[in-house]
């Protein structure tokens, strides 16, 4: 009888370890299965929201041929720059049911070329004009905020021609350049750039450009807001050059006023209000197309800007496609180039750079 006894405690203890692993299975199984659908899902929603950002992308690109075939100068007058416009082609070509779609295009060549302090194709000297430049813009930029205030002005604008330049030596620029010398002295050594500089970030290498001067802080925004390292140009011969030329109808405030002369760069924000001023009707009242436009500004009769500066076209532009779907967002942000497609003759936006979120 014990026996038996102790045969149907053994059968008992088995069952329910059997019960158990089976519930902890069909649990287990339960939240794979779950997990499954939450990461096909996910899948699918980053695959909607990457066609939509990509879209936008798309739509960006026609809308710049558009313009470049309906007129030959960019300014903040037009479509392109205009969200409200923007969003009205959205809606009429994809109107999204269930996501969000935001497009901004901005002109890249409305920014100061960092690569143009040098002068190529030599690539050895200053460009005095963008050098005065680059002096009008640190020394109003660094003069907002006492953060910025701790680096001098030429202290950066030496330690940037000597990242950039062609020359390595001991023969640094003034007294505050550095050459690979000195990164190599660093306690994480590294090589100077010794030639133009393809990401922006990249300038956060030079000796002198710290962290809060390039991103900015909460009150101030960063340098690298108004900077850019495209404009390059073919200039043959297997050679190039960037002329530094800044699109004057699209510049921001600190930009036109670092291209202003130095006496007149208090005329800087009514410059700026003129380009976008408008009537009662909504329409803008000022002509833009002549690169000396600036002249009709009140109290801009005298000024004069130097033409090796500014320019009122670009081809270069930056843009920033925002989706959302359910609870997910994606960003893709793509620099183009307006060019004239070799074979058809026709406008065409070429994608030169893309990032993904």
């Amino acid at each position: 009888m014990k026996r038996i006894g102790n045969n149907k405690g053994v059968a008992l203890l088995v069952t329910l370890v059997i019960i158990t692993v089976l519930v902890t299975a069909a649990l287990e199984l339960n939240r794979n299965v779950r997990l499954a659908l939450f990461s096909s899902a996910a899948k699918r929603d980053k695959g909607i929201l990457t066609g939509m950002a990509l879209s936008g992308i798309n739509i960006a690109c026609a809308i710049l041929v558009k313009d470049k075939i309906d007129s030959d100068l960019d300014s903040l007058q037009e479509d392109w720059a205009n969200p409200e416009i923007i969003e009205q082609v959205v809606k009429e070509i994809i109107p999204f049911k269930d996501g969000e779609l935001k497009i901004v295009i901005s002109d890249e060549l409305g920014k100061i070329q960092a690569n143009a302090i040098v002068s190529f194709p030599d690539g050895t000297d200053f460009n005095n004009k963008q050098l005065f430049m680059w002096e009008r813009f640190l020394e109003n930029f660094v003069s907002e905020d006492e953060i910025y205030g701790k680096v001098e002005p030429a202290s950066i604008i030496n330690s940037l021609k000597d990242w950039i330049d062609s020359g390595d030596d001991d023969a640094i620029t003034g007294l505050t350049g550095a050459e690979t010398y000195y990164y190599q002295s660093l306690d994480s050594p590294y090589t100077c750039g010794n030639g133009p500089v393809h990401h922006l970030a990249e300038l956060l290498l030079v000796k002198n450009i710290k962290p809060e001067l390039f991103y900015g802080t909460e009150e101030f925004p960063g340098m690298s807001n108004y900077l850019t390292v495209f404009g390059v140009s073919d200039t043959g011969g297997n050679t190039f050059s960037y002329n530094g030329k800044i699109n004057f109808n699209t510049a921001s405030l600190p930009v036109l006023a670092a291209i202003l002369p130095e006496e007149s760069k208090d005329l800087a924000e009514a410059i700026y209000e003129y380009r976008i001023a408008i009537a009662d009707e909504g329409v803008y009242i000022n002509n833009l197309s002549e690169v000396t436009w600036y002249r009709q500004v009140p109290g801009c009769g005298d000024l004069n800007i130097d033409k090796d500066l500014i320019k009122i076209a670009s081809d270069i532009f930056r843009i920033e496609a925002h989706a959302k779907f359910h609870r997910a967002e994606r960003l893709i942000t793509a620099v183009v180039k307006r060019e004239k497609d070799v074979e058809t003759g026709k406008w065409k936006c070429s994608v030169l750079r893309q990032y993904f979120d």
